[in-house]
């Protein structure tokens, strides 16, 4: 298992009403995807937040990250939604 920190930013943060949290990854969850699984899994408003129908951009470790990245012990993970330009 794997223990790393979750941050939410932006739309995230205030659907959520959590700005980051700390995780002990099950087993089984070891990419971006795994946890984004595991969070869409909580239901509610986990659910409707991470559907897939939103596209979340990712961050590991202050750096942009793809669905199959590794998580492992210590990560940040940063999860915010698109941004959008004016």
């Amino acid at each position: 298992m794997a223990n790393i920190d979750v941050l939410y930013f932006a739309s995230l943060l205030e659907r959520l009403g959590v700005d980051r949290e700390k995780l002990e990854l099950p087993h089984d969850v070891r990419d971006l995807s795994g946890l984004l699984a595991l969070l869409r899994a909580r239901g509610g408003v986990w659910r409707d937040v991470f559907d897939g129908d939103q596209p979340v951009l990712m961050a590991l470790n202050q750096e942009m990250a793809k669905p199959h990245a590794a998580l492992a012990e210590g990560d940040e993970v940063g999860l915010f939604p698109p941004v959008t330009g004016g």
